[in-house]
């Protein structure tokens, strides 16, 4: 039986710190693809060292993308990645028997191993953190929201065991501006969708967030990173609160 042929994707922009070993983890793919929002750092130029498919142009959004370059690929199968994450030599080993065997799912989650200051996130419901990454081409596509896409699967989805490692963010400099970018798109989407925020949510919220991220998922057992990452968290949906509730009441009042 022929082997099925492999293609990962990865969108970029300004990436250079880590888009190096994102490639190399995966550089043993039949094809590797980069799409390149205009980044104004080298992120292009270390992309062109592992592959000729480096596409440069405009964001559009995360899901809009991502499905783009989905729709460049020529593999059989599809691994999507971002710049922050690495293919584990265990998930390489079982994606290489799925290609092997062509299946027999057309999808298949794998657990994403959260990294913060360099040490792996056991609690706080930030692991398994189950994720939809490989797939039949054909077969899957990201769904269209503003921040924190997933892909759909058309058919059955199974489970990997082998991780993927993700180094989220740098240092706390680097979530805080991650958050304020996110909870800007999270809170039109949340207006988008037709609910109400309520300036009770400025509270209760964030407080929730915290209370299950480092009581409930026992946060507490990683230690000063589990406490910090359960205010950090909290700290994110504290601000989407408030920007929802600060853009629907501009409109109530316009």
């Amino acid at each position: 039986m022929t082997r099925r042929r492999l293609s990962v994707v990865v969108v970029t922009l300004n990436e250079e710190e880590r888009l190096r070993a994102c490639l190399e983890s995966a550089a043993w793919a039949d094809e590797l693809i980069v799409v390149d929002a205009l980044s104004q750092d080298k992120t292009v130029q270390i992309a062109r060292e592992f592959t000729d498919r480096v596409i440069v142009r405009p964001w559009p959004g995360f899901a809009a993308q991502k499905n783009f370059a989905i729709g460049e690929a020529g593999g059989d199968w599809i691994l999507s990645l971002d710049a922050d994450e690495l293919v584990s030599p265990e998930l390489r080993g079982e994606i290489a028997r799925v290609l092997a065997a062509g299946g027999p799912h057309d999808g298949y989650r794998t657990p994403r191993r959260n990294m913060f200051w360099g040490q792996w996130i056991r609690h706080g419901g930030l692991w398994p953190d189950w994720q939809i990454r490989l797939f039949r081409r054909g077969r899957g596509r990201f769904v269209e929201r503003a921040v924190h896409e997933s892909v759909d699967v058309t058919g059955s989805v199974g489970r990997l065991e082998g991780p993927l490692i993700h180094r989220s963010y740098r240092d706390v400099s680097d979530f805080l501006a991650r958050a304020d970018r996110y909870s800007t798109l999270a809170a039109e989407e949340w207006l988008r969708s037709g609910k109400r925020a309520r300036a009770s949510d400025m509270v209760l919220r964030p407080l929730g967030r915290f209370l299950a991220m480092y009581v409930l998922r026992r946060g507490f057992l990683d230690g000063a990173r589990g406490f910090l990452l359960a205010s950090l968290y909290a700290y994110y949906v504290l601000i989407r609160s408030v920007k929802a509730w600060e853009r629907q009441k501009e409109s109530d009042q316009g």
